[in-house]
């Protein structure tokens, strides 16, 4: 899945009483915070795409960045004093401008003062003083305590470093707010503690919610083509080893079924599917649960997690568009005597990185049961190794949603645990039975989306946007 696109509106704010001063001196105050501002964003423009009002001095000029904004579709705002300024044009941006996640900063310029008596040294020191006017406009930011507003202060690299890790959220809660979600079957009744509430779902986070049956999801499977089926299998077994000789009636049923679940994901215009595997109705209508989604028509357009828990979903999903990488859905199965975690989940999950393990294999806790299909193969997936971030997100107490994001680190393992695509994290420098005893205080859920390397910096700002409880541990 693509990695969103921020679009950010700069609001450079300028000073009306420094305007045109400077005319005898090589550069004038408006040229002088003009070259700071096209750094600015150029730096910007290496991430988002950018709309750019222009330098802030006027009532007029605040309208017409408000109207470029609007019109620009902008994800953000990034506000910023290019020196000292009088306030009016600020406060009434922060009274005008409709809800929007805005970032508000000092950018502390690379200067030393020394004598300021030269008409060219003056104009440097009026032009550079942005700190006097952030703190001036510090009190209204916070008299209007807009939602979704954060601010910060530093030199430019490390004040671009939150800007994009903010905007990058922001894009996230845009998208967030065009997905569509299908949730096939229905909420699992044996994991009441996962359910989540579609109204609020809506409301507070974004996504519309399509409910799917299995009668649906049998209609496409019986539509699937044999010559799809025969071109997927073809294309698995050349990419991937076969570990043991497979029963080629059940091999094709896996593959039907997931091919079906993607063509029903595109027919309802669904970017992120939770498949409720759990559900017998799956089993007692079609035999089996997909064991390879994503199959090789799906490039990465259509997520999918199992057990239909809405809350990893969106933990998923978030992982997913936030990064641009391959995401899992993980449960912690157990910690081992040296302190290193083992992973799992049963059911579709992402098999398709090439840094992880794929081999086609039969699900043998699957073979144990009565359905029609049991035994058949999936993707045997291990999760490679390397810097990862586990997000968890769910309903908590007063419907009030939580994120909580873990740093952690993969390590290298081989096929061991049959049936289900697993892995092994550690927590470098940490007990990790303090960290699950931090997790059990917050109150969580037993899935996580696991995903390369650390993003708990967007996660965090996503997690203020929408309003949830957000704490990394």
């Amino acid at each position: 899945m693509k990695q969103v696109q921020p679009t950010i509106g700069l609001l450079p704010i300028a000073c009306s009483r420094f305007r045109g001063m400077g005319k005898e001196t090589p550069k004038t105050y408006e040229e002088r915070i003009q070259l700071r501002l096209d750094e600015i964003k150029k730096q910007c423009s290496e991430f988002a795409v950018v709309v750019d009002p222009g330098q802030i001095y006027s009532r007029d000029d605040v309208q017409k960045a408000m109207d470029l904004f609007y019109a620009g579709k902008v994800d953000c705002v990034f506000a910023f004093f290019l020196s000292w300024s009088e306030d009016a044009a600020w406060i009434r941006f922060l009274r005008d401008m409709y809800p929007i996640p805005l970032y508000y900063a000092h950018i502390t310029p690379a200067i030393t003062y020394t004598n300021t008596e030269g008409e060219n040294e003056f104009i440097e020191y009026l032009s550079t003083g942005g700190l006097v006017g952030t703190l001036e406009g510090s009190g209204s930011f916070k008299r209007f305590d807009r939602p979704m507003s954060f601010s910060g202060c530093g030199d430019l690299c490390s004040v671009m470093k939150e800007v994009k890790s903010f905007a990058y959220a922001a894009a996230l809660r845009t998208d967030l707010r065009h997905a569509t979600f299908a949730l096939i079957a229905q909420y699992p009744e044996i994991m009441w503690a996962t359910y989540c509430d579609p109204y609020t779902y809506f409301s507070k986070i974004g996504p519309e919610l399509r409910f799917v049956s299995v009668a649906t999801l049998k209609d496409a499977y019986d539509a699937v083509s044999d010559q799809r089926v025969d071109a997927c299998i073809d294309m698995l077994m050349k990419k991937y080893p076969v570990r043991e000789k497979l029963a080629m009636e059940h091999f094709k049923a896996s593959v039907r079924c997931s091919l079906a679940l993607e063509d029903v994901m595109r027919a309802k215009g669904a970017t992120m599917g939770i498949l409720n595997d759990a559900s017998s109705v799956l089993f007692e209508q079609i035999g089996l649960r997909p064991g390879f989604y994503p199959t090789p028509e799906n490039e990465g357009e259509i997520g999918i997690v199992p057990e239909g828990d809405l809350g990893v979903g969106l933990a998923v999903y978030i992982a997913l568009r936030l990064t641009g990488k391959h995401a899992n859905i993980i449960e912690p199965a157990y910690i081992e005597n040296d302190g290193r975690v083992k992973v799992v989940h049963a059911g579709p999950n992402d098999y398709t990185d090439p840094q992880g393990k794929t081999i086609i294999a039969r699900d043998i806790r699957f073979a144990r049961s009565k359905w029609k299909h049991a035994g058949a193969p999936f993707a045997w997936y291990v999760i490679p190794a390397g810097p990862k971030t586990l997000i968890h997100c769910s309903q908590g107490k007063d419907g009030v949603y939580k994120m909580i994001t873990v740093k952690a680190q993969g390590m290298e393992m081989q096929h061991e645990l049959a049936s289900y695509s697993h892995g092994c994290i550690t927590f470098p420098g940490r007990d990790p039975n303090e960290v699950f005893a931090a997790l059990i205080n917050e109150g969580v859920t037993q899935h996580y989306a696991l995903v390369e390397g650390d993003c708990r910096k967007e996660v965090r700002y996503l997690a203020g946007m929408l309003g949830f409880v957000y704490k990394d541990l």
